[in-house]
């Protein structure tokens, strides 16, 4: 007898779920990027004495950023169903999980981004600054440039979390792996269904976290030649 998930209805609604899963990251990635990129690079260059320098924005920001990053995700998906009914017009289902998935991937990259800027050799600021370069193009003619692959590596380590957090958002409805998992291999005690949930979660992280790793060297200039 072969296992429940291998069943032509269950591995249709496996094959959905997944697609859905990489709907809902591929979306909040990429606008949790939008927010978050820019945002990183300035908390990384807004201290005294640095490019854009404004202690206290930055300081605000970074308690904005600080904020929502300790709120577990879970909670953050309640505490904020008003906004995303405002956003989406619904708080269920896979376009509204989205919502949750963005505010709670921003500041995390944001963070993310700003370690990866900070770990530019400053050396190379100062001699672009004394060559005349505007704060702008220092930001993207070095800072940039010198911190992708350390960038790219931040962004793979966003994209793993948020498949982590597609999972969870499953319990409240969201669609994707998670609530797959959750209806069938917890309400209705399928275990093999759970246990294939599990696995295409692994290999998606796995795949995902190669790519990233694969593109990071690539691009790390100590590498080439």
């Amino acid at each position: 007898m072969f296992p429940d998930f291998l069943s032509p209805a269950i591995i249709d609604l496996l094959i959905e779920a997944t697609r859905q899963t990489l709907y809902m990251v591929a979306i909040a990635g990429f606008i949790g990027t939008l927010i978050g990129l820019p945002l990183g690079v300035f908390l990384a260059t807004s201290r005294s004495g640095e490019l854009f320098a404004a202690p206290w924005l930055n300081h605000i920001l970074g308690l904005v950023v600080n904020a929502a990053r300790s709120t577990p995700f879970i909670i953050l998906v309640v505490a904020i169903i008003p906004f995303t009914r405002l956003i989406a017009g619904t708080s269920i289902g896979t376009n509204a999980a989205i919502v949750p998935l963005t505010v709670a991937a921003a500041p995390f990259i944001a963070r993310l981004i700003e370690a990866a800027i900070r770990e530019v050799d400053q050396g190379l600021v100062e001699a672009a600054r004394a060559m005349g370069a505007s704060p702008l193009q220092i930001v993207r003619k070095v800072l940039l440039p010198e911190a992708l692959p350390a960038i790219t590596l931040a962004l793979t380590l966003a994209v793993v979390s948020l498949l982590g957090y597609s999972a969870m958002v499953g319990a409240v409805g969201g669609g994707g792996l998670g609530d797959l998992g959750i209806r069938f291999g917890y309400q209705r005690f399928m275990p093999d269904v759970m246990a294939a949930v599990v696995i295409v979660l692994i290999v998606l992280v796995q795949g995902v976290q190669s790519i990233g790793d694969l593109l990071a060297r690539r691009l790390d200039k100590r590498n080439r030649g």
